[in-house]
């Protein structure tokens, strides 16, 4: 049974090791609001024995090993396989996807994309585009809300402060002006924000900036574009520190730092370019965690020579995948 990230389900994985069918914890990661949680007295034995249950804990960074063991694992099962994200491939870019005319930008706008915001990092954002515009009149933000079902108040909130607003899914209809010069574009499309990163000048990436803990850092990085983030990336943390450290990535620790790292990005072309290729430089040297994951579960499947054999061996069982 494979399972993704850390979601635990304490009767089924007792189920499964009176069965005798191998668990497999992949990609597996543990917040700071989780690991303290599970070390609570009333529930600490609880969980330490649910997690004995397991054959094998493929985590993402050597944080989430010392921390899954402290809480319980059998050191023995535990491997550091790394993220499996850096594996994702680059969005192919196919005839009738997303291009730069679906979003109403002409040749000359530069666009900030603000992806994956949650409530209190749009207004900041917003701001920061109205001193970013007055000193580059041809940039353009896109806001990409986390929860689409938000795209209304967004909206609101954005003409509330008098700037010109346009939803992507608006843009091209019949009977809808197009809005030219500076504006904000809200996305309200699922599944095009990681191609829609190709076309920016800057990219941020939120729930960074409001204490969520962040979102897929590598989705810009990977386009080569120089990433942005607040100073809650707890559920990126490996991710956060690879890119500060390699020059690809930067963390702004509040709205004056953001609108002044903005600014200067945008009107320093050589730094934007250095920047992105260190970040796209991160993505392409961490790959190799899917295949460390395959090998690692081939093993926990494969008989050993002079042993009884895996409790796969004498049988057939279904391969069982679950996610958090």
């Amino acid at each position: 049974y494979l399972f993704v990230e850390t979601e635990l389900w304490p009767n089924l994985l007792w189920h499964l090791r009176r069965h005798g069918v191998p668990t497999a914890l992949v990609n597996g990661r543990l917040s700071t609001r989780s690991f303290t949680r599970q070390q609570w007295a009333p529930v600490r034995s609880f969980y330490r024995t649910m997690l004995q249950t397991l054959s094998l804990c493929l985590m993402q960074s050597d944080r989430d090993v010392d921390r899954i063991v402290a809480l319980g694992a059998e050191a023995s099962r535990v491997r550091r396989t790394g993220n499996i994200k850096f594996d994702q491939p680059i969005p192919v870019v196919v005839e009738g996807g997303v291009t730069r005319a679906h979003l109403g930008l002409q040749d000359t706008d530069q666009l900030f994309v603000a992806g994956s915001t949650h409530l209190g990092e749009e207004e900041i954002l917003v701001e920061c585009y109205r001193m970013l515009v007055a000193r580059c009149p041809s940039a353009v933000l896109l806001l990409a809300p986390r929860h689409i079902e938000r795209a209304e108040s967004v909206e609101a909130m954005i003409r509330a402060r008098g700037l010109a607003v346009q939803r992507r899914s608006a843009i091209g209809q019949a009977g809808v002006v197009q809005s030219t010069g500076p504006r904000v574009v809200v996305l309200d499309s699922r599944g095009e924000l990681a191609t829609i990163y190709r076309e920016a000048v800057v990219a941020f990436v939120g729930g960074t900036l409001v204490p969520i803990g962040g979102h897929n850092l590598l989705e810009p990085a990977q386009w080569a574009k120089p990433v942005l983030f607040g100073l809650y990336t707890d559920h990126c943390a490996e991710i956060a520190d690879l890119l500060i450290q390699a020059g690809g990535g930067r963390r702004v620790l509040q709205a004056e730092d953001l609108t002044q790292q903005v600014i200067s990005l945008f009107s320093d072309g050589e730094e934007r370019e250095r920047m992105g290729r260190s970040a796209r430089q991160v993505v392409e040297q961490n790959r190799g965690a899917l295949q460390r994951t395959l090998d690692a579960i081939e093993r926990l499947m494969t008989p050993q020579q002079g042993t009884s054999g895996s409790p796969l061996a004498n049988r057939s069982l279904p391969l069982m995948a679950g996610r958090s």
